[in-house]
């Protein structure tokens, strides 16, 4: 079989994942909007509210983001005073996260919402659907790629 630009573009695993990622994705940021956030930074508001502070790469890589990324989209959380961003005490070089009581009632708000897309994809996708997919896409972490690698 001849393989053209079409047929690259309908098997492209990149493509078809960026695709859903995007309309997934302004989904979300439209329901969070109200509450003046998008959803990485719910994301992130989220993770740091369940797991206390943590170092830039350590979150970082507990979102799947490079560093520097990571760093690039706290700048606003922390002019909002949604988050702090300090040098940790122990080592100088890594710079320590911590949600703030307005990050955790900002949280708080805009859970309801987020709860609201995800009922509601759950329900036109299908919950055992979307279990599958939140499982095979935890899944593409583990393939042995090193995209942020140094």
């Amino acid at each position: 079989m001849t393989t053209t630009p079409t047929n690259l573009a309908e098997q492209c695993n990149n493509l078809a994942l960026r695709k859903a990622a995007r309309y997934l994705g302004a989904t979300y940021d439209k329901a969070l909007a109200t509450v003046g956030l998008r959803a990485t930074q719910f994301s992130i508001l989220q993770k740091l509210s369940a797991h206390g502070e943590m170092t830039i790469t350590g979150l970082a890589e507990a979102i799947a983001m490079d560093r520097t990324t990571m760093a690039s989209n706290l700048k606003p959380l922390a002019r909002e005073g949604l988050v702090t961003v300090e040098p940790s005490p122990n080592d100088r070089r890594a710079r320590i996260v911590a949600i703030t009581p307005e990050g955790i009632a900002r949280v708080n708000e805009a859970l309801p919402l987020w709860k609201d897309v995800q009922a509601r994809f759950e329900e036109a996708f299908g919950a055992d659907d979307a279990a599958r997919l939140r499982a095979s896409l935890a899944a593409v972490l583990d393939t042995g790629f090193t995209p942020w690698a140094e």
